[in-house]
């Protein structure tokens, strides 16, 4: 079993990065939870990513799967509330100074190089998620159809979620 010092230590470090989004961090948590920690399998991973997509928070919810199955309930609180910090005191010292820091050259150019980088790892969850998650002909299907109606359509994503999930429901 993890400790909740662990536990804590581990999402304090991944809510450092959570710069452009939580999806960003799928590649890191895939390795955290799958590979370097064994807390998840391959499969399990994946499907607590896709449940999380239904709740507000995706990969927060992640964060608090996998610390419950780490180290119980106090191990899913730790996760949560830990993913957090470092973005609520970095929101709160930059909430209270954005005005004078966004004409900061410095500022201005560290965010402007974080961008392709961001869209990068974004690129590779999916190829990663991708890799491990479409074996079929359905798959690809689901995914181009999803893909389709995301792009060329204003059709809310949760009910494209929830679309293709009766699929596979009906489909298996």
């Amino acid at each position: 079993m993890t400790s909740l010092f662990s536990l804590a230590w581990i999402y304090f470090r991944i809510g450092l990065i959570f710069v452009g989004g939580g999806y960003v961090l799928i590649p890191l948590l895939n390795h955290i939870m799958v590979e370097k920690y064994q807390w998840l399998s391959q499969r399990q991973f994946l499907d607590g990513l896709a449940l999380s997509q239904l709740t507000p928070g995706p990969l927060a919810m992640l964060a608090t799967f996998t610390g419950f199955r780490a180290a119980g309930f106090l191990g899913g609180l730790v996760a949560t509330v830990f993913i957090f910090v470092p973005c609520v005191v970095l929101m709160l010292v930059v909430g209270r100074n954005y005005a004078r820091m966004k004409n900061i050259d410095l500022i201005k150019n560290t965010l402007d190089g974080l961008l392709p980088a961001v869209v990068g790892l974004v690129a590779a969850a999916a190829w990663n998620l991708g890799a491990s998650s479409l074996s079929g002909a359905k798959e690809f299907i689901t995914l181009a159809v999803g893909f389709a109606l995301f792009k060329w359509t204003k059709v809310n994503p949760m009910l494209v979620i929830l679309g293709a999930g009766m699929v596979g429901l009906l489909l298996n």
